[in-house]
């Protein structure tokens, strides 16, 4: 019979496989010993994020919650588990000595969704993406036990620009959140205010205010394919899998000229299969 904490990485899994990403979670690529461990690992991003962003909570529910969750994962960490995923999550942390405040970083930027609507310059959102998406490259290169901080920056492009490609894939469901992601200042630099997100309707000015963004974003995947030559085995080919995908949503986003206040472009499974493929022969 299973004890539960291995029923909770079972669990984890399928929770992974139910949600769409941009990205691959738990694909065949990944060691198979590692595979519930980054699923578990996924689990606990996505529910805090569900709790910062999905239902109809008011922004101080979001925060209570957020703040139990917090306090649940401190005293898992501690040992004090209060249900089988905080001890199944507990136990891979350790197992693999995960940097705690990776996670921490996590919970941060999750809380930060609630309070912060706007984003007044680039390096401003940087530094969200700093504990949005950066960790989760760190935590996955500690689980491969790489360590090497040049390496841990190369991932940190990546995953910044992972961020922000599913800031401008999102625009208009975020907007309805009342978020904005594109710097204020760019904003008013290409001429591009409030309206046009109430509107739906896109002009040159936006188009331009896009594709400065979509080429700089390209520029960071670019940066970040530096650290594929030192990756061991399938990792390397799961972490270009995941860039070619990023990058294939910014094609979408270029092919659809830039109108993604009407449209949302997404992967579908013959793109996963092509990108697949690419990310092998390429």
């Amino acid at each position: 019979m299973l004890s539960n904490h291995k029923i909770a990485y079972t669990s984890a899994i399928n929770f992974a496989k139910s949600h769409y990403e941009n990205f691959p979670v738990v694909s065949y690529l990944i060691p198979k010993n590692l595979r519930k461990h980054i699923a578990v690992i996924y689990q606990f991003a996505r529910q805090a994020d569900d709790i910062a962003d999905e239902g109809n909570l008011t922004p101080e529910e979001r925060l209570t919650q957020l703040n139990k969750f917090t306090n649940d994962f401190s005293n898992a960490l501690n040992g004090n588990y209060s249900n089988s995923f905080w001890k199944a999550l507990a136990s891979t942390i350790n197992q693999f000595d995960l940097t705690h405040q990776l996670f921490f970083d996590l919970l941060t930027a999750f809380k930060q969704d609630v309070t912060k609507k706007r984003y007044s310059d680039y390096e401003e959102l940087l530094n969200y993406c700093k504990h949005s998406a950066n960790p989760v490259g760190r935590i996955i290169l500690e689980l491969f036990n790489i360590r090497d901080e040049a390496l841990m920056i190369y991932s940190d492009n990546i995953c910044t620009a992972l961020q922000l490609t599913n800031f401008y894939q999102d625009v208009k469901v975020d907007y309805e959140k009342n978020r904005i992601y594109l710097p204020e200042d760019e904003m008013k630099n290409f001429g591009v205010t409030k309206n046009i997100f109430t509107l739906s309707k896109i002009n040159s000015n936006f188009k331009k205010l896009l594709l400065f963004q979509t080429k700089r974003t390209r520029q960071l995947f670019g940066e970040g394919k530096k650290l594929l030559s030192s990756l061991p085995g399938f990792l390397k080919y799961e972490i270009k899998w995941t860039i070619l995908g990023g990058e294939e949503i910014l094609n979408k986003i270029e092919k659809l000229d830039f109108d993604v206040l009407n449209n949302r472009p997404k992967l579908s499974k013959i793109d996963y299969f092509l990108i697949m493929i690419k990310a092998f022969i390429q």
